[in-house]
C-alpha cells in the first residue's frame, strides 16, 4: 500500500485540480478550433493548424517563457488582466492550469478534429431539412458522434497536463502548495539530500495515475462505441 505524506497528498490534489481545470478551460475553444479545421476552408488554415500544434514541437520551457512574457504581471495580457479584474496568473495555480490548457490543447484538438471529420454530413443536412434547429442538431447528432473523440482528447490532454514540467516551472515556478504539481515535487525530492524515498513514492504514484487514466480512456471509449453502434 502506497502511504503518502501530507506534502505528497497536496501535490497530488494540486495536480488533479490543475489538470482538470486546464481541460475544462480548453474544451470550448478546442471544439471550435477543431470544427473550423475539420469543416472549413480558408486562407491561412495551414498557419492556424501549425499554431495549434506548436506546443507539441516547441521546447516546453520556451512555451512557458512565452506565457511569462505575455501573461506576466508586466506582459501585455497579464497587465490587462491585473488592471481590469485583479487577476494575477504568474506564480499561481490558475497560471499552472493555463499552462496545462496550452500544453494539452493540440492533443484535444487533434482527437476532436478526427471525430468531426468522420461525421456524415448527410445526417446534419437531413436533420436541418426536417426542421431541427442548429442547437438541436448539435445536441442530438453532432455531440453524440463526436463524443469518442471528445473523451479521448480530454483524457489525452488531462494526461499531458499531469506530466507537464518545463512550461509550468518556467511560468509559475515551483511553490509548494500553490504550483508544485507531482512532476515538480518529484524534481524537488530528487534535488534534496535523502529525497530518494519520496521520489520513489512519487514515481509510483505517477505510474498509478497514468494507468488509471489509460484504463478510463479505454473503458469510456468502449462504452461510447457500444452505445453508438449497439455492438455487445
Amino acid at each position: 500500500m502506497l502511504e503518502l505524506t501530507n506534502a505528497e497528498w497536496v501535490a497530488l490534489s494540486l495536480s488533479l485540480k490543475v489538470a482538470l481545470t486546464g481541460v475544462i478551460v480548453s474544451l470550448p475553444l478546442g471544439f471550435v478550433v477543431a470544427w473550423v479545421l475539420a469543416r472549413k476552408n480558408f486562407p491561412g488554415k495551414i498557419i492556424l493548424d501549425g499554431l495549434v500544434h506548436l506546443p507539441l514541437v516547441v521546447p516546453p520551457v520556451a512555451t512557458g517563457y512565452l506565457l511569462l512574457v505575455l501573461l506576466g504581471i508586466n506582459g501585455p495580457f497579464g497587465a490587462w488582466l491585473n488592471d481590469q479584474f485583479g487577476l494575477r496568473l504568474v506564480f499561481t495555480w490558475q497560471g499552472a492550469a493555463i499552462v496545462a490548457a496550452v500544453m494539452g490543447f493540440p492533443l484535444l484538438v487533434r482527437a476532436l478534429r478526427l471525430s468531426i471529420e468522420a461525421i456524415d454530413t448527410g445526417l446534419i443536412h437531413a436533420a436541418r431539412t426536417l426542421g431541427a434547429s442548429p442547437s438541436r442538431v448539435f445536441v442530438t447528432i453532432i455531440l453524440p458522434l463526436v463524443s469518442p473523440g471528445l473523451i479521448a482528447g480530454s483524457l489525452l490532454a488531462f494526461s499531458r497536463a499531469l506530466g507537464e514540467f518545463g512550461a509550468t516551472i518556467a511560468f509559475v515556478g515551483n511553490i509548494p502548495g500553490e504550483t508544485q504539481t507531482l512532476p515538480l515535487a518529484l524534481y524537488s525530492a530528487l534535488q534534496s539530500p535523502g529525497g530518494e524515498e519520496m521520489g520513489y513514492r512519487l514515481v509510483a504514484l505517477s505510474i498509478v495515475l497514468a494507468v488509471v487514466t489509460l484504463a478510463a480512456s479505454e473503458l469510456l471509449g468502449r462504452a461510447v462505441r457500444k452505445r453508438l453502434t449497439g455492438d455487445a
